[in-house]
């Protein structure tokens, strides 16, 4: 019996494991890829807002921007914080918007006092609204924490980028955008 506690155990808790790391290994579509233009959902739905009374995107045409959606419970999101906050500090006097949507992924971090505790943690001085209900989450069609779309200055999502990485071509991305008319 002993023998087989020795060599089951072990194996039993290897073969969940591996099950586990097959259920969270991002999918083809959790990387960076060009959009088909295709027009941005807004933020209609969601609420309270922090940092700025609420936006509309139509408030937002000519502009580029940044959308990003997060959660501050989530690791990944935290190490994507700091790029995020690179853009912002580097392109928007050039015109970049940035727009934090915070949809909680456990009921505590929907908690407006909790929102507003982690957004002066984090330094955060862009617009965020809460997204507590999902309605944002689901008209942009998302399904990634964290999960960064940039919009165009007509209004059309042209880039999407889920989890972290690929910061060199997300701010590519943002660049080429900047430049253009």
């Amino acid at each position: 019996m002993a023998t087989l506690r020795t060599y089951a155990l072990p194996l039993l808790l290897a073969l969940i494991g591996g099950a586990a790391l097959l259920l969270v290994w991002p999918s083809p579509a959790a990387d960076a890829q060009p959009a088909e233009p295709v027009a941005a959902a807004g933020f209609d739905g969601g609420g309270p807002w922090h940092n700025s009374p609420p936006l509309r995107l139509e408030q937002l045409r000519g502009q580029v921007v940044l959308v990003e959606f997060w959660t501050y419970a989530c690791s990944n999101c935290l190490n994507v914080a700091p790029y995020v906050h690179q853009w912002h500090a580097r392109y928007a006097p050039q015109g970049l918007r940035v727009v934090g949507v915070h949809t909680p992924e456990f009921a505590y971090e929907g908690l407006q006092g909790n929102v507003r505790h982690a957004i002066r943690r984090l330094d955060i001085s862009w617009p965020v609204v809460q997204d507590n209900q999902y309605r944002i989450w689901n008209a942009w069609g998302n399904r990634f924490w964290p999960a960064l779309y940039l919009v165009d200055r007509q209004g059309r999502v042209v880039y999407r980028h889920y989890g972290e990485g690929d910061y060199a071509r997300t701010e590519s991305e943002i660049q080429r955008l900047l430049a253009s008319p």
